[in-house]
């Protein structure tokens, strides 16, 4: 099952987590330092809902901020 978005195209984004080990410089310290950038995935909130497209009524996958942006009527 996909998770993009058929209205915006919204999907999956590679980002990282930063790990940090330290003391900060304005506490007194020599400053932070990078231990450990480990990837991770961004998902999309999308939900199935159903829409109205013209006079038919279709089930489509859709993220929350289409919806709540009005970009299209529920059924």
């Amino acid at each position: 099952m996909s998770k993009v978005c058929e209205i915006c195209g919204k999907k999956k984004v590679v980002g990282g987590t930063v790990v940090r080990r330290g003391l900060a410089k304005k506490k007194g310290g020599i400053g932070m330092h990078v231990v450990k950038n480990s990837k991770r995935l961004f998902k999309p909130n999308i939900q199935t809902i159903r829409v109205k497209t013209g006079t038919t009524v279709r089930t489509m996958k859709v993220c929350v901020s289409c919806i709540k942006s009005d970009k299209i009527k529920k059924a």
